[in-house]
């Protein structure tokens, strides 16, 4: 009899152990597939890698995503973690559960399409009504210790490392503290502690103008942002492309094209293409427009941060705004590429979501 058994246990550890090598090799077969997937959505021109991207509503849903994806022929898709914060002025903040187990369910999706992913921590201040671009914490000591420790750190144990996400966002459009460059840096230095992947950071747009003296002290201004010293930690420059471009309600292509190197809104001359390419240069890092878009509405380009800058529907306009850019930037090798604002959600709210037209131009890009 015991000899019966003992051959039972034997049969038994070999079926066992079958089983195992079987399922070992599907998940080995899945992760080849997956970097195969990835390796047919690079963007790789003439002009190096590029990222093509777009940005989430934070309501999105992850059908409507994975149609965009496709639709738009995205390689890239920037998903959001929604970060609740009680006020402008609160210390303390929570990861939304619901949002990252969404981001999580979708992220899942993605790897297995093969699209990049950029994770993003973002700031939804009294349930949505409020920017983070004024956000001007009361303690800052406490609100950076929050960041790191309540919030990056659980997205880095939790989403970024096991599902190997493309690049993490440290902060985006801080408009008020961003000059406390000890802080920022200190992010940086903890993230780069605990994950090894790409990092970056979203700065806000800025405007210069000829007739401005006091720029270069304005909270948020381009010489501020050309010396911060967290740009210096990241692998690549993240900017909130809003830049206020004209001062008339509809404009042609060439006219965007021309306004991108001299604006003539409040007749400020601002030569974004330059300052751009010297943010660039003065950290030797790439820039990645991480959030680029018009609104579908007239005045799309004096105001595009403006959801509703008009009454008077425009797609046009809107689609013009993104021809313009993609001429100016498309083959410059110190620009890394886009992320459209933005896809996964559509109804008559959405202002930014992209019109047939524009839907054209963003596919086009990188496609030449």
């Amino acid at each position: 009899m015991g000899y019966l058994n003992r051959k039972k246990r034997i049969f038994l550890s070999l079926v066992i152990l079958l089983i195992m090598v079987i399922l070992v090799k599907g998940v080995l077969i899945d992760v080849v597939y997956v970097d195969q997937q990835y390796e047919k959505k690079r963007i790789v021109t003439p002009y190096g890698e590029k990222i093509k991207s777009a940005n989430l509503s934070v309501d999105y849903s992850i059908e409507q995503v994975m149609v965009d994806i496709e639709q738009l022929g995205l390689n890239t898709v920037n998903v959001p973690v929604q970060i609740d914060i009680s006020s402008l002025t609160a210390s303390t903040m929570t990861v939304n559960l619901e949002s990252k187990a969404k981001a999580i369910q979708l992220i899942k999706k993605l790897r297995y399409k093969g699209i990049n992913v950029i994770l993003e921590p973002y700031p939804y201040i009294q349930n949505g009504e409020l920017y983070e671009t004024q956000l001007k914490p009361s303690d800052i000591n406490e609100w950076f210790w929050n960041w790191k420790q309540v919030v990056l750190s659980p997205l880095i144990k939790d989403i970024a490392k096991p599902y190997k996400v493309y690049a993490l966002c440290l902060g985006s459009n801080f408009d008020q503290f961003e000059n406390q460059y000890d802080y920022w840096t200190d992010v940086a230095d903890f993230v780069r502690t605990n994950y090894q992947g790409r990092i970056t950071y979203k700065t806000n747009w800025w405007y210069t103008a000829e007739w401005d003296q006091q720029k270069n002290e304005r909270i948020g201004s381009y010489s501020l942002k050309l010396n911060n010293p967290i740009l210096q930690k990241v692998d690549f420059i993240s900017v909130a492309a809003y830049f206020e471009l004209t001062d008339k309600e509809t404009n042609t292509v060439e006219e965007l094209v021309s306004s991108i190197y001299k604006t003539p809104i409040f007749d400020r001359h601002q030569n974004i293409y330059e300052e751009l390419k010297n943010l660039s240069a003065q950290w030797n890092k790439p820039v990645y427009f991480g959030e680029l878009g018009f609104p579908k509405r007239n005045k799309a380009a004096v105001h595009p941060w403006n959801p509703i800058p008009s009454t008077i529907v425009n797609d046009q306009e809107q689609a013009n705004g993104f021809q313009a850019y993609k001429e100016v930037f498309e083959k410059e090798t110190w620009n890394l590429g886009f992320s459209v604002f933005a896809i996964g959600k559509i109804d008559e709210f959405k202002n930014y979501y992209p019109s047939e037209q524009s839907v054209v131009i963003i596919k086009s890009w990188y496609e030449e």
